[in-house]
């Protein structure tokens, strides 16, 4: 093990300063953290994930004032969703400013930004800023995870996924499972009205309510996490309903996540029955790996119905589903 293992934020923060990497809980999934104007040390979280480099990344601030040496113009109805989410599990995408580099962006012109709801986060950030003296420093920081499989939600994930690719001086920050479980509602805030690029914990309805403005349909702004085929395990994930649930035939080898409420078949191994929404979010992903290190082959899902978490935990499932 050539990484440095720790619960110091300081710490964390003092190898980001360095040009190391860093393994970085939030309040949605662990991150995969590299200073955002090292250019170096950026192209090493690429080259770990196996990221095409046109794939945007989102650059994380400690708060709402940071924001402002990142982009260039804010609209208001941005503003209002900023004021009332952050800190919290939303992205926002806007017009870039003449600091922020083309290996951030995709080579588009606009930039994706967030505030973490995690106070860990947070205090990296803090640390980061008085170390280098910069209190609106960034954190580029994906998922800390091989591109397009499953996000970690614990720090012994991450480092299973990616502490081969991790060097001398680079920490894994181990702050417990994150919370929300599922990455951030990504809304491209670049136009005259609001466009989710990602569902998430922020609800549509949240989004329109705090706007004033109706959310427009489509927008050209590439975002992280929004491949058809995406959030995979090993194992073949097939989306399914209660019905086709209680008749299939299953054995050792097939995996199933459903509400608690829904009986498990004979036969077949279940690897999650939450009790609420937000227990299926949280126990998404470690769902997902835990079918991996069971070996088996099938995982039968069962999608909650509803909107906002439901429909964002839909999406990631018929992403991992994907062939």
């Amino acid at each position: 093990m050539r990484f440095t293992p720790t619960t110091d934020p300081a710490t964390a923060a003092q190898a980001l300063a360095d040009g190391q990497l860093a393994v970085i809980p939030t309040e949605t999934v662990y991150g995969l953290g590299a200073q955002a104007e090292d250019p170096v040390a950026v192209a090493r979280v690429f080259a770990a994930k196996g990221r095409p480099v046109d794939h945007p990344l989102i650059v994380h601030v400690r708060n709402n004032a940071a924001v402002q040496g990142w982009v260039r113009s804010v609209p208001e109805y941005a503003i209002a969703l900023m004021d009332e989410l952050w800190p919290g599990p939303l992205t926002v995408v806007l017009p870039r400013s003449e600091r922020v580099a083309d290996y951030l962006t995709g080579g588009q012109d606009t930039v994706a930004v967030r505030v973490p709801g995690s106070p860990v986060m947070r205090e990296v950030l803090r640390a980061l800023g008085e170390i280098v003296n910069d209190e609106s420093v960034g954190i580029a920081a994906p998922s800390a995870n091989r591109f397009g499989r499953v996000s970690p939600t614990t720090a012994q994930h991450a480092a299973e996924e990616l502490g081969e690719a991790l060097a001398d001086g680079d920490v894994v920050l181990d702050a417990g499972p994150c919370v929300v479980g599922l990455e951030s509602t990504i809304v491209d805030c670049s136009g005259s009205a609001p466009v989710i690029l990602r569902p998430g914990k922020v609800t549509a309805e949240q989004i329109e309510k705090l706007a004033k403005i109706p959310l427009a349909d489509s927008t050209n702004t590439r975002a992280p996490g929004t491949l058809a085929s995406h959030y995979s395990p090993a194992a073949k994930v097939r989306l399914t309903s209660i019905d086709e649930l209680a008749v299939s035939i299953g054995n050792q080898t097939t995996g199933v996540i459903a509400m608690a409420t829904v009986p498990t078949p004979p036969g077949v191994v279940r690897i999650s029955a939450p009790h609420s929404i937000e227990e299926y979010a949280a126990g998404l992903y470690r769902a997902l790996r835990e079918a991996d290190s069971l070996g088996l082959r099938l995982v039968l899902a069962v999608p909650p119905e509803g909107s906002g978490l439901a429909e964002a935990i839909r999406d990631r499932l018929q992403r991992a589903a994907h062939e």
